[in-house]
């Protein structure tokens, strides 16, 4: 083994050699043979190796090896010290090896070392981004459990800090066809990462781009399988899949099949669902992401049968009034809860889809039954106003911080539900049912209106952007709605509108 001062000399060999550097390669062999000393030796071999390693491509082998010796010393400052160069051995056919190496190393425990294996990565990737990107993937597909999950969490946090010139097209593409065998056996947090990986890319952000990510999530939702609403992992596989597809749905990339498959699946099951996560309302979750996907349907096929079963399901929590005896009192019966929550989502996707079929209720239909749900409207209207009434008067006059108590801002959300469902119900009760009115989901942030623009409501749905007013007055807005009042409406103001917000 070669003392400080052989090691020296054999560096003073090499540096003065210049040009001629290649032809001393005993003396580089020297330094090799560094890494089986002491500390000092060790220490001196991890910057000199990588300082003449491109001189000696026949001895390439042994110089990456030698500094991964170093890499995996007892020493940490040694290691940190052989971490910091290994870039420098990231030259042609040998990139590959060093990314490989580097994503293994993803693995430390130690903070500063752990940086560093980041900064040499990110070094290497704006050399050859292919290289770098197949031994990161390699490790992904065959590497250690914590390895495979620090490769991913680098790819998820670090791609977008890239520039365009080295994140081109083609590097973009073979993201997406490594990712794609990935996703053949992936976790659920697994699958989150690389949405936010795929998402991301440049490439795409286009319809078809987004198209294709819609029909990724589709295949790992399994939408072709019969859905389990008593296996848990089956639920939360439904959940995490729809929760990625939803942002990317818009008005040319369509939620069809999405909606398709709950309207059929998923809300025939809806009250034996087996929650995934304790705490979670799992029946109030799924309504909600249905409503949001459907501001973006399509065409469909089954949307006759995708509407009945949204009427069916929403018929279970717009009560009939309770019978009365004789002298007007209530007949023993209980006040039905009111679930607002559920309410909201569920007419907000049958006023979605009702604008594809607008006679929906009147031609498909029977008398009887579009009888029976008027009653169930007016019924939830009374309750309704009554409740608005109420939360206004709560928050009359409450600004700023007074907002912020968790009480209030349960009022607040309160409020747009029920404003929400109050504009939607209006919309129902025209002759003949109108689907005109737009607004937001209680738990989306509302869209800003410019200067000048009119709304059609209150709000505005993220869903579908609020189209031009025509001249003149409409015929829908002199056809003032007067909600019931009366009987019904006494003890519907206390219902506990906490409970119906739980998973908000």
């Amino acid at each position: 083994m070669p003392t400080v001062e052989e090691l020296y000399r054999n560096y003073g060999i090499l540096a003065d050699a210049t040009e001629q550097v290649g032809q001393h390669k005993d003396a580089y062999q020297v330094i090799l043979d560094g890494v089986k000393g002491g500390m000092k030796e060790k220490r001196l071999a991890a910057q000199f190796i990588p300082k003449f390693f491109k001189h000696f491509p026949e001895l390439a082998d042994s110089a990456i090896n030698a500094q991964l010796d170093l890499c995996e010393d007892e020493d940490v400052s040694i290691r940190r010290q052989a971490i910091k160069e290994l870039p420098q051995f990231a030259t042609g056919e040998n990139l590959p090896r060093v990314a490989d190496i580097l994503t293994q190393l993803l693995q430390t425990d130690d903070s500063a070392e752990f940086n560093l294996v980041n900064n040499a990565l990110l070094s290497i990737f704006k050399m050859d981004a292919k290289g770098t990107l197949g031994g990161l993937f390699s490790q992904i597909l065959q590497g250690e459990d914590i390895v495979r999950e620090r490769a991913i969490k680098f790819l998820s946090t670090k791609l977008k800090t890239l520039p365009d010139e080295v994140l081109t097209k083609e590097v973009e593409e073979l993201i997406l066809t490594e990712s794609k065998k990935v996703l053949e056996d992936v976790t659920g947090e697994e699958f989150v990462l690389f949405m936010k990986i795929l998402s991301g890319l440049k490439s795409l952000q286009t319809v078809s781009g987004r198209q294709q990510l819609v029909e990724l999530v589709a295949e790992q939702a399994d939408l072709e399988q019969t859905f389990n609403p008593s296996d848990p992992d089956c639920v939360d596989r439904l959940l995490q899949c729809t929760r990625q597809a939803v942002p990317l749905f818009s008005k040319n990339v369509h939620s069809t099949r999405f909606v398709t498959y709950f309207c059929e699946h998923v809300l025939p099951n809806l009250s034996s669902l087996t929650t995934p996560v304790e705490g979670l309302d799992i029946q109030l979750e799924v309504l909600k992401l249905l409503a949001e996907m459907s501001s973006f349907c399509g065409d469909m096929e089954k949307l006759e049968t995708n509407l009945k079963k949204l009427f069916d399901k929403l018929l279970e929590y717009m009560p009939l009034p309770p019978e009365e005896a004789e002298n007007g009192e209530n007949a023993g019966n209980e006040e039905p809860k009111l679930q607002f929550s559920y309410v909201e989502c569920l007419l907000y996707s049958f006023h979605q889809l009702g604008r594809k079929l607008p006679d929906f209720l009147t031609a498909k239909l029977n008398a009887e039954k579009l009888k029976d749900f008027k009653i169930r409207l007016q019924y939830f209207a009374r309750g309704l106003q009554v409740y608005i009434r109420q939360l206004r008067l709560a928050l009359q006059g409450k600004t700023g911080e007074a907002l912020k108590t968790e009480e209030n801002k349960i009022k607040v959300v309160a409020l747009k539900i029920t404003n929400n469902i109050n504009v939607l119900i209006k919309d129902l009760f025209h002759i003949p049912p109108s689907y005109k009115s737009t607004v937001t989901l209680s738990w989306k942030p509302v869209q800003k209106v410019e200067i000048g623009q009119k709304r059609a409501n209150e709000d505005t749905t993220s869903g579908s952007p609020p189209k031009k007013s025509p001249a003149g007055p409409k015929r829908d807005a002199r056809q003032i709605y007067n909600p019931p009042s009366g009987k019904y409406s006494s003890n519907l103001g206390n219902f506990n509108y906490e409970r119906s917000l739980q998973g908000k």
